[in-house]
This record gives C-alpha cells, structure tokens and sequence, in this order.
C-alpha cells in the first residue's frame, strides 16, 4: 500500500478540507478516486482537478447519511473502477454551542447521521469488496474522538462512537487482510470553521478559532497519507495531543480544565 498507483480509493466529505487536500494528494500518486460529497459543484471542481493527475477519477454525489447514497456511492465504484482498495470516512459536520445552549436538538441527530452512522453505512457496503482486496478502511476521526471538550458535546460523541466502532471492526477483521486505520487530528485550518452548528442547528458563520491554533490542511493530510500507506492503527497528530491522552490516565481533571481553558480564550 506504501505505492498508491492505481489504487482504488473512496473518499467520503471530498468537497472541501480535509478530503479535498486527501483527494489531491492522493491522485498526485497515481491512484484511482471515487470522490463523495453532498455539494455537486465543489465536488466536480475537485474531480476537474485530480483528473490532471490520474485518468480514473469518479464523482458521485453522496449525503453519507442517507443508507441509499452509501450503497450507490460503493456500487457506482464497483461499476464504473471496478474494485475498492481503500475507504476513507472523512464526511463530517461539528457545533459550536454548550448543550444547555441547544434550542434545535435535532442537531445532535444531524451530527451523529454523518459523522457516525455515514462511516458505518460507507463501511458496511464496502466491506466484502475491501476483504477480496485485502485493503484498508480509515476512518478521520478527531482528537475530540478521545476526550471531551466543551460546546462540541454532540460531535464528540459521534466520534467516540467512531473509534469505538473502528477499533471493534478492527478485532473482527484481524484475519481477515483488512486494515483499520483511526486519524486523530486536533485543529486544523480548513472551510469547516465558521460552518459549525450553532444552537438552533444552523451554521454559525463564524470562525472562532484563530489559524495560530489550527494545523494547516497540507501538513495534516500528509501525515494521513504516511499513516495510510504504512497501514497504521492509530495516529494521534500533534504532541500536545499525545501528551494530553497520556495526562488523562492519570490527571483527568487537569485534561478537562485544560480543554476548558483551551476554548474560552
């Protein structure tokens, strides 16, 4: 997997980000892109784009959300790429408001459809094609995926049910030639700030983090891409972030004031 030629790889969230920096690397290395998002626009404007680099590049407008939208999205891959290598659940949405704030609850529903249940749908369709390849799933979590931090108590949630599904599915495939790749980035520079969900369930428009606080999208996707070829079964990103899982065993406390402190300012 350390060569990408010719892989065959899905990208879910591929419109912006995280996934549009994946998706532009990835065709830099020759592979083969089945590319998803809810944005049929942007979507095709990345697939214009890594079409310069590989010959095999698919668009398939996907809500991860919705069960049909995964089981085309893996079908039309099958049909149109013929195999899949590689599955990377990177579609995700996040908030940005304290939970007794919460007017819309319907958010949480929202947030745990995409970033959950879109994983496990892609995951679920994928998987007897990713067992004939013996390839590789990912899935881009988020280092709130591992410890909680105020006004994204939804998001967290979703993403703790990630790696608790990942690292379950993990086990399961252990004989199987599937690898389970988790990706715990912490801030990162991307479109997604200021379209987080406020508390009426609507994006907010503001970005509230500083970019001195956030890595930038090129740095973070390279250590993915790293991560995957080298078949990984964790990358927790930035030193503080490893620092602070390490401090959470035995100072709890001293991780949830840091975290607190880390968003009022």
């Amino acid at each position: 997997m350390k060569n990408f030629k010719d892989k065959v790889i899905i990208i879910t969230g591929a419109s912006s980000g995280i996934g549009r920096e994946l998706s532009i690397q990835l065709s830099e290395k020759g592979a083969q892109l089945s590319l998803a998002a809810r944005n049929e626009i942007k979507l095709n404007e990345v697939a214009e784009k890594c079409k310069m680099n590989s010959n095999n590049v698919i668009a398939i407008t996907t809500d991860v959300s919705k069960k049909e939208d995964c089981k085309n999205l893996i079908e039309q891959t099958i049909n149109k790429l013929g195999k899949i290598d590689i599955l990377i659940n990177n579609a995700g949405i996040t908030m940005w408001t304290l939970f007794e704030d919460i007017t819309n609850i319907d958010l949480v529903e929202k947030i745990m459809s995409v970033n959950y249940l879109g994983s496990v749908y892609c995951t679920h369709f994928a998987l007897p094609y990713l067992k004939r390849s013996k390839g590789s799933i990912v899935g881009i979590s988020s280092l709130t995926g591992r410890t909680g931090v105020p006004t994204r108590t939804a998001y967290a949630a979703s993403k703790f049910a990630m790696t608790g599904f990942f690292d379950s599915l993990r086990i399961e495939l252990k004989n199987s030639g599937v690898g389970v790749t988790m990706i715990y980035p912490g801030f990162v520079n991307t479109e997604i700030r200021g379209k987080e969900l406020g508390a009426d369930g609507e994006q907010i428009g503001v970005n509230n983090l500083k970019d001195a606080k956030t890595m930038d999208v090129k740095t973070c996707v390279n250590i993915i891409v790293k991560a995957i070829a080298k078949r990984k079964r964790e990358v927790v990103m930035t030193l503080i972030g490893k620092l602070g899982l390490k401090l959470k065993l035995i100072a709890p406390s001293l991780v949830d004031n840091i975290a607190q402190k880390a968003i009022n300012k």
